[in-house]
Formats: C-alpha cells, structure tokens, sequence
C-alpha cells in the first residue's frame, strides 16, 4: 500500500468548498474525473455508510463499498474504503477487496484569509499511482472552478 497527497489552493471559503465536496451535483461535477456518471450513496458524518457509484459500459453499478471515519463540519473528512462493487454486487471479501481494503481517503480543509488549502491523503494499492497521479490533480483542479464559482 502506497501513500498519496494532493493540495490545491482555492480562493473559496472553506465552507464552500466542504459544500461542493459533499453535496450530489457538485460531487458529481468534480467527480467525473474519474469515472463519468460518479455518483455517492449515503452519508458523510461519522459513522455512515457511502457507497461510491457509476455504471460501467454494461449499465450494471461499479464502485467502492466505504465508511465515514471521521468528519468535522468543513474541516476534516476521512473515508475508510471497504470494499468493491462489481455489477451491483458489494465485496468486502475477496482477493481483490482485501487487497487494498481498508484504505483511507482523507480530505483536510485549511482557511487563511478567505483561501482554503484542500488536501487529499489517499492510500493505495501500487498498481494505481500513475492513474491517481493523473486523475486527482484535473479533479482538484474541477473542485476550484465549481467552489470559485
């Protein structure tokens, strides 16, 4: 497993951009990055099961099976990634799943001065570096021009 980090500067209180993250259609603007059609099921306080979605070529649900680890309103969102989704079947059990299952996405919201510093630690599994190294930086990038808006 291989740990991860992205930041971003964005001219946006923190609130704002707490708000793009976790509400359904900004998330789904910046989300599209990875994969067309992203979507989330669930919550983000503590504690709530979230589901991240899309359907794959066959119209079937793909995803990630998480937790809400922690959350602190418009400061700190950490996700523990559980499992896979393959067909809208959820597996937690698997060699693929447990692979790489739990892994921690966390989001840290820092204001100065009506600017907020976004970071994104991720831990993954090796074979996906190059993939996140080129996707989290056009989605953060996403994430500024929705949250400056």
């Amino acid at each position: 497993m291989k740990k991860l980090r992205f930041e971003i500067s964005i001219n946006a209180p923190r609130k704002k951009v707490w708000e793009a993250v976790v509400n359904d259609q900004p998330y789904r603007e910046w989300t599209s990055v990875f994969f067309p059609g992203s979507y989330f099921d669930g919550g983000w306080n503590k504690g709530d099961k979230i589901r991240f979605l899309a359907k794959n070529s066959e119209g079937q649900l793909d995803g990630m099976s998480s937790e809400i680890a922690e959350s602190r309103l418009h400061e700190f969102i950490s996700i523990r990634h559980l499992g896979v989704i393959k067909n809208g079947v959820e597996d937690t059990t698997s060699d693929e799943a447990v692979k790489w299952a739990p892994a921690y996405e966390n989001y840290t919201l820092s204001e100065s001065g009506g600017t907020t510093s976004f970071v994104v630690d991720i831990d993954i599994d090796d074979s996906y570096q190059d993939m996140f190294n080129e996707m989290w930086p056009k989605a953060l990038k996403k994430l500024k021009e929705i949250s400056e808006s």
